[in-house]
C-alpha cells in the first residue's frame, strides 16, 4: 500500500517508519523547504512516548540528541518551593527534552536511513478520491498518488478539512506562550530538572541542559492576535513582553529572561479539544491535526508518537484502509480528548500520570 503522508514533523515521520516496518510503501510530503513551523520552541517527550520510539526501533536517535528530564519542582509567587516530583521510570523510558528544530531533524534522519523519502516544499492544497486512491495535490502544481492520505499537517490541517469541511476551527487557550534560550553565566541552575514557578500574572518554567544552557518558557495571559501580527514579533519583542509579566517580582524569572539574548520565539497556544470526523475511506488523521492539546500536560508530541505507532499497527493488521481507521480511531479518540480536556484543566506542573504506563508492543496483533 503506498501511504501518503502530509507533514514532516514528528508524526508524519514516526507514521511514516512505522507504516515502512509494516511493510507498506510511504513517502513523506513536508510544506517547509528547511525546518518547519513552531521550530524555536523545545518539548520534552515522556515516558509514553519515548515508548511508542523504542516500540519501532526509533528511541536511540532522539535519546543521543537530548538530555533527560528527572522530575519537577513547584515554586510559589514568593519564591518558596512548594512541591517536588521525580519522575517515576520503573520499567518506564525515561522522558527526554530537546529542542522542536533538533528533534525534527533526528526523526527524519532516521526516516531517510530507513528508505523513507521526504519530499520538501511540498505544501498540501487539496486532494480527490477515485478508483485508484487518493491523489494529493500541491501550492507547486504537483500531485502525487496513493492509496490512503495521513494528515499530520498540524494544527491548521488541511487534510482536516478535507475530511470534514465543517470541521470546528483550533480553539484559543488564552495563553501566549515565549520560549528562550540562554548560556549566560551566574543564572540559577535546574540540571536535568524542570523548576515550574508560578508568578502573579503568569507562569514560567526552566531547566538547565548538561552544557550549561537555560532552557525556559513562560505561559502568559494575553488577548488573541491575528496571526500576521504574532509572526511579526521580533526576538527583542518577544523578551520585553515576557519580562514585562514577571518584572519586580521576587523570582529568577525576569533575570533568566533578561539575560536572553535572540533566541526566543513565542506564539499564542491553541487545542482542538474534538475533531468529529477522523477519516473517510481514503485519508485519516494524526496528531495536532486530531487532537492537539495545550502544553500544559507536555503531551502534544508523545500523543503524536503514539498516534503513528497504533495506526501504522492498524493498516498492518487489518484487511483494508477502512477497517484500518475504524479499529485507529476507536483505540485512540477517548484516551486523547481525555488528554486534551485535562491539559486545559492543569496549572503548570501538574502532570496526568495516566498517560505515563501506556505501552505499545509492535508485535501485538490489533482486531477488528
Amino acid at each position: 500500500m503506498r501511504v501518503l503522508v502530509a507533514g514532516g514533523g514528528i508524526s508524519g515521520t514516526v507514521t511514516a517508519m512505522a507504516a515502512k516496518l509494516a511493510g507498506h510503501d510511504p513517502v513523506v510530503f513536508e510544506a517547509y523547504p528547511a525546518g518547519g513551523d513552531d521550530i524555536g520552541a523545545f518539548l520534552t517527550i515522556m515516558h509514553n512516548g519515548m515508548d511508542a520510539l523504542r516500540a519501532i526501533g526509533a528511541d536511540r536517535p532522539v535519546i543521543d540528541a537530548s538530555f533527560a528530564a528527572y522530575g519537577v519542582e513547584l515554586v510559589a509567587p514568593t519564591g518558596e518551593t512548594v512541591g517536588q516530583n521525580e519522575f517515576d521510570t520503573e520499567g518506564r523510558d525515561r522522558p527526554r527534552t530537546l529542542t522542536r528544530a533538533t528533534l525534527y531533524r533526528a526523526l527524519q534522519d532516521e526516516a531517510a536511513r530507513r528508505g523513507v523519502p521526504l519530499k520538501r516544499g511540498k505544501r498540501l492544497v487539496g486532494a480527490r478520491t477515485g478508483a485508484g486512491g487518493v491523489t494529493a495535490e500541491f501550492a507547486d502544481g504537483t500531485t502525487e498518488t496513493g492509496d490512503v492520505l495521513v494528515g499530520a499537517d498540524g494544527l491548521r490541517s488541511v487534510v482536516r478539512r478535507l475530511i470534514d469541511p465543517a470541521a470546528d476551527e483550533p480553539r484559543y487557550t488564552g495563553l501566549t506562550i515565549v520560549y528562550g534560550y540562554t548560556r549566560a553565566p551566574g543564572l540559577p541552575s535546574a540540571p536535568g530538572l524542570y523548576r515550574m514557578v508560578r508568578g502573579s500574572k503568569a507562569a514560567f518554567g526552566f531547566t538547565t541542559d548538561p552544557d550549561g544552557a537555560t532552557f525556559w518558557f513562560a505561559r502568559i495571559p494575553d488577548t488573541e492576535r491575528p496571526r500576521d501580527e504574532i509572526a511579526a514579533v521580533t526576538p527583542a519583542g518577544w523578551r520585553e513582553f515576557a519580562h514585562a509579566a514577571f518584572a519586580g517580582e521576587p523570582l529568577p524569572c525576569a533575570e533568566i529572561i533578561a539575560a536572553t539574548g535572540d533566541e526566543v520565539f513565542g506564539g499564542h497556544s491553541y487545542d482542538v479539544p474534538e475533531t468529529r470526523v477522523w477519516s473517510t475511506p481514503e485519508m485519516v488523521l494524526t496528531g495536532d491535526a486530531a487532537h492537539a492539546a495545550s502544553p500544559a500536560a507536555a503531551q502534544g508530541a508523545s500523543m503524536a508518537l503514539e498516534d503513528g505507532v497504533i495506526l501504522a499497527q492498524c493498516l498492518r493488521d487489518l484487511p483494508d484502509p477502512v477497517s484500518a481507521f475504524t479499529a485507529y480511531e476507536g483505540l485512540r479518540r477517548e484516551r486523547v480528548e481525555k488528554l486534551v480536556a485535562a491539559s486545559a484543566g492543569q496549572d503548570v506542573g501538574e502532570k496526568p500520570g495516566w498517560v505515563y504506563e501506556h505501552h505499545i508492543d509492535w508485535d501485538t496483533k490489533i482486531g477488528g
